[in-house]
């Protein structure tokens, strides 16, 4: 039997479905939607089945693990509110993970996010995987249920300032022996507008972003990973933080 694709939204105060639409979705589609009432509804369409949950939850690991909970696709690929999806998209993965019988996890391309991406397949490790943002990530559904793998609920956007809840994710996958592949197939395309999780270069995201750290590399790890982020990073940050606030308040992070 055919593999089938669900596409896991996650979304906040949407109306209605008309968000499927606006993102170009022509798969099965689960939608976790963070509101101010709980209901849920199923909707059969052309291009495919719209199951749509309503919560009061707050939290962007909260919404990835209720889509856990609730998906039913033999693929799944993780998506927010910000994207627009190729028409193609669901041959690609399918395809991917067709020709990639071994892999659990796929990560693609996702234009238009201010991301480089290498141009050949490749098998992700612990070090490489601290590039793959959560909107590139499909996988076997059944490789994450049957390995009890979930979203660090401590992460995230609604939680944290320094996001990092997918590398959690494939660090905790690859500590299963899960295999995590990239492949350079583009699958959509993000919108242009302001991040929903960052809000800029403060001490709150350099604190944050080494509790993310710790929980990753244990404290020696966090902090030599530190001093290279810190380093590599400087040009970004330097006209809102100094080298030695932001090493103060990482580090603040990784030994609190």
């Amino acid at each position: 039997m055919a593999e089938n694709l669900e596409i896991l939204l996650s979304c906040m105060h949407q109306d209605d479905i008309s968000i499927v639409d606006h993102s170009e979705i022509c798969s099965d589609v689960l939608i976790i939607n963070q509101a101010n009432l709980e209901k849920s509804l199923c909707i059969c369409r052309e291009r495919g089945v719209v199951n749509f949950i309503t919560t009061t939850e707050r939290g962007l690991s909260k919404s990835r693990n209720m889509a856990l909970r609730n998906a039913k696709g033999d693929i799944c690929l993780i998506c927010d509110d910000d994207e627009i999806m190729y028409n193609d998209c669901d041959m690609k993965i399918l395809n991917a993970f067709e020709e990639q019988k071994d892999a659990d996890i796929i990560a693609f391309q996702i234009d238009d996010a201010g991301k480089t991406y290498i141009n050949k397949k490749k098998k992700l490790n612990y070090l490489t995987v601290l590039k793959v943002a959560s909107w590139q990530i499909a996988f076997r559904r059944k490789s994450i249920i049957n390995n009890n793998i979930w979203f660090d609920e401590t992460l995230g956007s609604g939680v944290s300032k320094a996001g990092g809840e997918e590398v959690k994710f494939l660090y905790d996958c690859l500590k299963r022996g899960l295999n995590i592949y990239f492949v350079p197939i583009s699958i959509g395309r993000m919108i242009e507008g302001e991040s929903k999780w960052f809000n800029g270069w403060t001490k709150e995201y350099f604190f944050d972003r080494g509790i993310f750290t710790v929980k990753l590399m244990g404290k020696i790890g966090a902090f030599l990973y530190a001093l290279y982020f810190l380093i590599f990073k400087y040009n970004l940050y330097k006209k809102d933080i100094s080298f030695h606030n932001a090493l103060f308040f990482i580090c603040k992070g990784i030994f609190k």
